[in-house]
């Protein structure tokens, strides 16, 4: 019954979709409505085939004077029932009523005598686990109540223990009740989930995502949530996991990828990630700008008209003075600058012709100044002289030029070590994942002046209702004179329901984009929303870029200070976050750890004891029945000893390989289907079946953080976990038990 009534309702947003998508015409208001219907329907249509999978997965059974319905069914959407006046079939898993499936638990039920886990698939029940939270009824039937404190614990493990395919799954059917408080928030400024590795962070703001979308849709529909992740490879492995919720309007992105128009494709050193994350490049950025508004150390002769006049130190000069202290950004100051120095060049030709000897008057009337400034605002010459002193500037042009010469730099950046400055210096025109918060920083140090994009668009529509004005004019043609006077009246024209401007702006592709489409072409877009997974990675120059995105400072922020790899990252909250909201955020914390058996986390333990002893390690709710183990190798035999061990992995189930990053090219042959070869880096926020760490104190040396690299190197498995080596292993690693199984 619930398959046919989703199947009844995709049927109905289809063909609501397709008669929106035949209408024409009308007025503008009709026309702005039914592009909202077509964006309605179409989300309908996406939410109704992404809930097929699982459709219904709980039910909970109430004591019967707690309802008039004691028994709820829990799915990814909610369901009525149009036959019987709209009774509820199935609760949306966000709505208040279906809470209780995730809290409950013997100690307070919460008025649930039973609780069951529904699994299925295409369309079939394949499996149903039952808990009883009240003693009487558990006993009745021959059960002990669950007295773990992990709800679900049969559906959790087996969802825990299910091999890996590369996507990342929902959590919808097994959320915790701690995971699930968080999920529901209504804190409105900064929420931190500080978890450690395998606690569930990154589904747990996927999950808040999703509920606020589904608790404050009109909000946020209009401007949009942002969620930013580490890496490109982290944002595929996600990717899925919000359309399974039914949620498709959102915009995933990197720090590097967040400037419109830029992909970050290089890597930085430690120490260009160290000073490009520092808020000491706000200043050296604003110097950069500034050394960019030139004064001439000679005068220059131009040739104007027929007359020689002369751009000297004086005129730039007060023009500069001029332009900044207006405290416009650089592009916006530009139009005052050049103003003054063609006023002061008038001036000084006005002064060359001389007054009038014999009435004492002057030769040039104002308009005739007028229209000498004029003139020069047209010649070559001049502009080019005048553009050289102050240009108009992109972020990327000032950018690039800054780090392509050492005698810029240090102009720019007088207070940096030799060492520092030189890490800066590259040619080329691309970027780095650190770059694009220091375009973002010119991009408001620079302004944008639009007038002339303003205008580009401006030609375009014109030009586009001229075109479509000329398909209307074929179609009037074409009708010839005669059979026009015997239609009938009431029969329409094509030209009789549509105009020129209505025909241009339906074939305007830019009003058909989503909200998350339009954001991200956009640097100045505001979200209603933000979320950062990996929090702890961000320098302090990428928060000044997320932070200009979200001006209500509503964010949820997830992360591990422990986990901290960046050069630049943090490893405090409070620093990153008080600058912005100064008390007005809070801290939650994650500490059941579902990824990560125990097995493995005893060994993590020990190199989380050398990064903060204080912390302590998330609780694992398994074991995996698999001893992590090191194995000693000969340099000229590690890529076959790492080739045997992934060898001995099972299948299915995904593998990787982590390595330092002089290492990962060396052993690139061994990617394939189910391996993955990377560096901890590129696996940040990812998860596999098995493990292989090679060379782990190369990984620990590569990075004033290493120990939080190996930290995040050791949490990545489920189930195995193995160290391949050639040179003695750190002290943080000393309780592995040594293999010593021969290459064969």
């Amino acid at each position: 019954m619930l398959y046919d009534q989703l199947d009844a309702l995709r049927k109905y947003a289809q063909s609501r979709l397709s008669t929106v998508l035949l209408e024409t015409g009308g007025t503008p208001q009709a026309r702005s409505e039914r592009e909202s219907f077509s964006q309605l329907y179409t989300d309908d249509i996406a939410k109704y085939d992404a809930a097929e999978n699982g459709l219904c997965f709980g039910r909970i059974d109430l004591q019967p004077s707690s309802d008039e319905n004691p028994v709820r069914y829990i799915g990814r959407v909610g369901i009525l029932d149009e036959v019987n006046d709209y009774e509820t079939l199935l609760l949306d898993w966000r709505a208040p009523m279906a809470r209780p499936f995730y809290l409950a638990t013997p100690a307070a039920p919460e008025d649930v005598l039973r609780r069951r886990h529904i699994r299925s698939r295409s369309r079939h029940v394949t499996s149903i686990a039952d808990e009883y939270l009240d003693l009487t009824a558990a006993r009745t039937v021959g059960l002990d109540s669950t007295a773990t404190g992990v709800a679900g614990e049969s559906a959790l493990l087996s969802a825990l223990d299910a091999a890996r395919t590369g996507h990342m799954n929902d959590i919808v059917e097994t959320i915790q009740s701690e995971q699930d408080a968080i999920i529901r928030s209504q804190h409105r400024s900064v929420l931190v989930v500080q978890g450690g590795p395998g606690t569930g962070k990154t589904a747990v703001a996927l999950h808040r995502a999703a509920y606020l979308l589904y608790t404050y849709r009109q909000q946020l529909a209009k401007s949009g949530v942002l969620i930013i992740g580490p890496n490109a490879t982290f944002l595929d492995y996600i990717g899925q996991v919000l359309p399974s919720l039914g949620e498709t309007g959102v915009l995933l992105s990197t720090i590097g990828n967040l400037y419109p128009g830029v992909r970050a494709t290089l890597g930085d050193s430690v120490t260009a990630a160290q000073v490009k994350g520092s808020t000491s490049m706000v200043a050296v950025l604003a110097k950069a700008v500034r050394d960019r508004q030139e004064v001439p150390t000679e005068p220059r002769r131009l040739r104007f008209d027929t007359y020689d006049i002369v751009l000297d130190k004086k005129i730039v000069t007060r023009a500069r003075g001029r332009a900044r202290s207006s405290r416009r950004p650089h592009n916006l100051a530009r139009p005052l600058f050049v103003s003054s120095v063609i006023d002061g060049l008038a001036q000084q030709l006005a002064a060359r012709l001389g007054e009038n000897v014999v009435d004492g008057g002057s030769l040039l009337s104002r308009d005739d100044i007028a229209d000498m400034r004029d003139e020069m605002r047209e010649d070559a010459d001049v502009m080019a002289a005048i553009d050289e002193l102050w240009p108009d500037l992109s972020p990327q042009q000032v950018l690039l030029e800054l780090f392509a010469s050492e005698d810029r730099i240090a102009s720019a950046a007088p207070d940096l070590s030799a060492a520092e400055r030189h890490s800066l210096l590259r040619t080329g025109r691309r970027f780095s994942t650190g770059d694009a918060p220091l375009l973002d920083e010119l991009a408001e140090l620079l302004g944008i002046d639009d007038a002339a994009e303003r205008e580009r668009e401006n030609r375009q529509w014109r030009s586009q209702i001229a075109d479509a004005q000329g398909a209307l004019d074929i179609l009037t043609g074409s009708a010839p004179q005669d059979l026009e006077d015997e239609l009938d009246p009431e029969i329409l024209m094509a030209y009789d329901l549509i105009d020129a401007s209505q025909l241009a702006r339906r074939q305007d592709s830019g009003a058909r984009l989503t909200t998350a489409e339009r954001a991200a072409g956009d640097r100045t877009w505001t979200y209603g929303h933000v979320i950062v997974d990996e929090a702890q990675e961000l320098s302090d120059m990428a928060w000044r870029m997320v932070m200009r995105r979200i001006p209500n400072r509503w964010m949820t922020l997830v992360g591990d200070v422990a986990q901290t790899g960046d050069p630049a990252g943090t490893t405090s909250w409070s620093e990153v976050l008080e600058p912005y909201v100064a008390q007005r955020w809070k801290r939650t914390e994650l500490t059941v750890n579902y990824r990560t058996p125990s097995e493995i986390m005893a060994v993590a333990r020990e190199v989380l004891a050398s990064i903060d002893p204080v912390q302590s390690v998330p609780r694992s709710v398994r074991d995996s029945g698999h001893a992590p183990w090191a194995q000693l190798a000969d340099v000229a035999e590690l890529a076959d000893v790492v080739a045997q061990r992934v060898a001995e992995h099972p299948r299915p189930g995904l593998s990787a390989i982590l390595a330092p990053v002089g290492l990962v090219a060396e052993l690139a042959h061994l990617r394939s289907e189910f391996v993955t070869v990377s560096t901890v880096k590129d696996a940040k926020g990812l998860e596999f079946d098995s493990v292989l760490i090679i060379e782990p104190a190369a990984i620990v040396a590569e990075s004033p953080r290493g120990l939080g690299d190996l930290y995040v190197a050791l949490t990545r498995a489920t189930q195995r976990l193995g160290v391949v080596h050639t040179t003695p292993l750190p002290d943080e690693l000393a309780g592995l038990s040594s293999l010593h199984t021969p290459v064969s």
